[in-house]
């Protein structure tokens, strides 16, 4: 198949440090490659990618000091990708709801996923309006604040199985929360648990600037509590070892999680996780297989002992099972083929008609 996939603008693809969304873009896009198809990625300049790269801004946006206002690239992007729609039989967006619009006369050979939170009120006006835009949830909790949009499908995360590799016998003695500070991923309830256990707690996760006050006055306080130590944003050089020589990580969250690529991430080195009950928590961790979930710091602090005696290999191999790229390529590219059962024939009769050809001409 020929396949567009467009990726936000704010990170490269992959990102250099956070960035999620990018980062899932990323594995998705190589392993489509892998897996025999012709991928065109549609992202910034800095991108690395073994699918044909189509650069629609020159770096990253974050990392452009130029750059105040990132709708005018998006517009842009969107501008080139309309252009060049024709040749391709799906198109695969990873930028909320910008192109709607733009690509309503093309629904059905357009798939967007759907990476963020939907308990937003102002969005069921909108899937209510683009009822033929194809929706893929990453979770099916993601789907609950509006259960009738347009889903053709839930489609869980997955990395490359050979991108973190795990530790059995980790040496690190610490407690991990990789991701951001701020008030829905509750870093405080993570360093209250690793005190109340007697644990050190390492944290590596970034600031984002509408979060520094948040920051200053409620997190850094904290921090110059005994075994408490703020590593910063961290890059996926050194994110194995982080999280591989964790004995367990924390991830308790006060928001409708659409999916948590940290859970599969620490699975794949073994890592169990603590997590609260929240969005898609329920559906990526196997209770009392990959970690615990649980409803509040004093059950969290209850469960700890159980939770570091947990199989690490058995943890590793759940991963294996459920949550690799190989798995979410190939259940995207059946989501693909079933929008757009006859690819071969579609693509040719478009492109004639976009060299003005008509349908004898093919003969």
């Amino acid at each position: 198949m020929k396949i567009a996939q467009v990726a936000p603008l704010m990170e490269s693809v992959p990102p250099r440090l956070y960035g999620g969304t990018e980062r899932v873009v990323s594995y998705l896009t190589e392993e489509l490659v892998a897996q025999g198809h012709d991928v065109t990625l549609f992202a910034s300049g800095d991108s690395i990618t073994a699918a044909n790269l189509e650069p629609c801004s020159p770096q990253a946006l974050r990392l452009n000091p130029a750059v105040r206002d990132p709708i005018p690239y998006y517009m842009l992007m969107l501008d080139r990708v309309r252009r060049r729609a024709a040749e391709f039989d799906i198109i695969h967006f990873h930028i909320d709801q910008f192109h709607f619009p733009i690509f309503r006369d093309i629904a059905d050979r357009t798939v967007t996923t759907l990476h963020g939170r939907q308990d937003l009120a102002d969005l069921r006006p909108l899937y209510a309006g683009f009822p033929d835009m194809k929706l893929v949830s990453i979770s099916n909790a993601q789907r609950a604040p509006i259960p009738d949009a347009s889903y053709a499908a839930t489609i869980y995360h997955g990395l490359p199985r050979n991108l973190l590799m795990p530790t059995f016998n980790p040496k690190g003695g610490y407690l991990a929360f990789i991701g951001r500070v701020s008030p829905e991923k509750r870093v405080d309830r993570a360093i209250r648990i690793a005190q109340a256990v007697g644990l050190p707690i390492k944290i590596a996760a970034k600031v984002d600037r509408i979060d520094m006050e948040y920051f200053k006055t409620e997190i850094e306080p904290m921090l110059a509590a005994p075994g408490v130590e703020f590593i910063g944003e961290i890059d996926e050089r050194r994110k194995p070892a982080f999280i591989g020589e964790a004995r367990a990580l924390l991830f308790p969250i006060d928001w409708p999680e659409p999916f948590g690529l940290v859970m599969i991430e620490a699975m794949a080195c073994g890592t169990p996780v603590l997590a609260f009950r929240n969005g898609s928590v329920d559906e990526v961790i196997d209770d009392g297989v990959t970690g615990f979930i649980v409803e509040s710091e004093e059950e969290a602090i209850r469960k700890m002992g159980a939770l570091l005696g947990l199989d690490r290999a058995r943890v590793r191999r759940r991963f294996d099972e459920r949550f690799t790229a190989t798995r979410m390529a190939a259940d995207y590219a059946r989501l693909y083929r079933s929008l757009v059962p006859h690819v071969s024939d579609k693509r040719a009769l478009r492109l004639a008609a976009s060299a003005g050809l008509d349908q004898a001409a093919l003969a």
